[in-house]
């Protein structure tokens, strides 16, 4: 946990990538608690960083189960009733329904590089990832951040996007239920997903949404331009907020 809560607006609550952790964020959850002045939040999803060991795979719906479960539990035990809800990749993805399930608490939502359906895209670039693991040394890089995990961190992501199940899986029926101010950052380089997805996401919310899309930027907005990031998020939450 990054900032201080003392008497300051609702916290951001970060949800990592399909591979990341929360010592994956590295220095930018301290960066955006101070740009925003506000309380960051980031934890590690079962089965990831130092979090419990797993040995399940997540499911179909494991999107909407975050959702509906563990981030729920995470704002209980740690006291947080209303919240910036702000999320990278598959973390983004969760976001949203975070945001359409708890509208009445989500002050804001905030995506980066979020997919909204399975694109051939996204599952091209898991593919290519995926056969970069046959080098031992990029799984004991994975290791580093998530131990005796890292197989698992690894299957439970490219088994499940590439799985026929999850070949009906969409963020649309969930976004009209978002009604609190949205910001998709996208990079129009990304290699996980083409610019169609916050598009999607500014169609389909049911609040107001505006894209941030960055020319040059790959999968990794916070890290390739992070400052760049910091300033259009701090810009967006101090601003005008919508009624809830």
């Amino acid at each position: 946990m990054a900032g201080s809560a003392g008497s300051a607006p609702p916290p951001i609550v970060l949800l990592h990538d399909s591979l990341g952790c929360v010592e994956l964020w590295r220095d930018f959850p301290a960066a955006l608690a101070q740009a925003t002045r506000r309380t960051v939040v980031a934890y590690d999803r079962p089965g990831f960083g130092r979090s419990d060991p797993r040995a399940d795979l997540p499911s179909p719906d494991f999107v909407a189960e975050e959702a509906a479960d563990v981030f729920p539990a995470v704002c209980e035990r740690l006291g947080i009733s209303a919240f910036v809800a702000m999320g990278h990749s598959v973390g983004g993805c969760m976001a949203i329904p975070c945001a359409a399930l708890h509208a009445e608490r989500c002050e804001a939502l905030v995506t980066l590089a979020a997919q909204v359906y399975a694109e051939d895209r996204t599952r091209a670039g898991i593919r290519a990832a995926s056969a970069s693991f046959r080098d031992p040394a990029q799984l004991e890089r994975l290791a580093k951040y998530h131990g005796d995990k890292a197989s698992w961190v690894l299957a439970a992501w490219v088994e499940t996007w590439l799985s026929p199940d999850f070949d009906a899986w969409s963020l649309t029926g969930v976004l009209p239920r978002v009604r609190c101010p949205v910001l998709a950052i996208h990079g129009d380089q990304d290699e996980y997903g083409s610019t169609i997805h916050p598009e999607l996401i500014r169609r389909h919310s049911g609040g107001p949404a505006r894209i941030e899309l960055m020319p040059g930027v790959g999968h990794f907005p916070h890290r390739e331009r992070m400052d760049e990031v910091l300033r259009l998020v701090a810009a967006f939450l101090s601003g005008p907020r919508s009624p809830r």
